[in-house]
């Protein structure tokens, strides 16, 4: 099994996709230009390979890309955009949120809007609040778009797959710090089903639920809560929008505790949803009240001493898992 980063993964699901589909373009600001063309980053080498009419740079203007992926979805080619970082989605709202969510809903089905919006997101590469704002909960709380957060290589190169053949929009969210982190990924040709999390660790004493770069902090913390006496079970959900209810309930059914972790800021967070459909459909096998481990209420900060106090750790949960055990 080869090993590689995120970055990497990603670029070999666009690669293989392009090779599949002549339908399949890609397009977004500095797609083409020196620095994607670091080997660890997802657009490196395409635009030499596939030549500047499937891989497109764009002016600098996210709602002008989201409307050439909207446009040339109703067309009927497969974009695959970039919108850079997650907070410049705000920039890009418009055509995702009130065109491309919407479409397929309002031709009653008739019609499909094949289109995906790659972006960064996460903090901890010193790039400050206006790049780092993890924006999940606002895509997820948009019915017609398919969320997706991939928390290793393997996972986003399926992911990323799957979000390229499906015929509605998916918003495709990859942490930046991820990208330089090395994982196994299979080197057979495979996809990844959208909505089904992943038991990534097997526990019995409490569900640890998360996505994205904390999958591996829960991970980490799941080590350290073993070596105190605590079996923790790690479930990745991985797509946010359609969620995996199923597993979700199966895990806290059977560890009677939730603890759920993401980085975003605490108010309005997904996790807040996660534990509304624990308490609806699963409360009488809690043991304990549930617990959010999330970023702080504030705007990511630029300093390296306070952007790791904003990013939850291993410790943060660690302390917030034993104090409901």
């Amino acid at each position: 099994m080869q090993q590689l980063t995120m970055g990497q993964a990603v670029n070999q699901a666009l690669r293989e996709e392009m090779l599949r589909d002549f339908n399949v373009f890609i397009a977004g600001e500095g797609v083409g230009v020196s620095i994607h063309d670091n080997p660890l980053m997802p657009t490196a080498g395409l635009l030499k390979d596939f030549g500047p009419e499937r891989v497109k740079d764009t002016p600098v203007s996210e709602a002008a890309i989201a409307g050439l992926a909207v446009g040339s979805s109703v067309m009927g080619l497969r974009p695959v955009v970039e919108i850079m970082f997650n907070p410049f989605v705000t920039i890009a709202s418009d055509m995702i949120v009130n065109h491309a969510a919407k479409l397929r809903y309002l031709s009653g089905g008739k019609s499909t809007f094949p289109l995906v919006v790659r972006m960064k997101s996460g903090a901890g590469f010193g790039a400050g609040c206006q790049h780092s704002h993890n924006l999940e909960a606002w895509m997820a709380h948009c019915p017609g778009l398919k969320v997706v957060m991939p928390g290793t290589p393997a996972d986003a190169k399926g992911l990323l797959k799957s979000a390229i053949r499906d015929d509605n929009p998916v918003v495709f969210i990859e942490d930046m710090m991820l990208y330089f982190i090395p994982g196994p990924v299979p080197e057979e040709e495979y996809t990844i089903p959208i909505g089904k999390a992943d038991v990534k660790r097997v526990g019995s004493d409490v569900s640890i639920v998360s996505w994205s770069k904390m999958v591996g902090v829960a991970l980490k913390g799941a080590q350290i809560l073993a070596e105190n006496g605590v079996d923790a079970e790690v479930v990745d959900l991985r797509t946010l929008l359609p969620l995996d209810r199923e597993t979700l309930l199966t895990s806290v059914r059977k560890t009677g505790r939730l603890v759920v972790l993401h980085e975003a800021t605490r108010t309005g967070g997904f996790a807040g949803e996660i534990c509304a459909i624990v308490a609806e459909d699963a409360l009488n096998s809690l043991k304990a009240p549930f617990r959010r481990v999330t970023g702080p209420d504030i705007p990511v900060p630029f300093s390296p001493p306070l952007e790791r106090f904003y990013i939850p750790d291993e410790n943060n949960l660690v302390e917030a898992v034993l104090g409901i055990m």
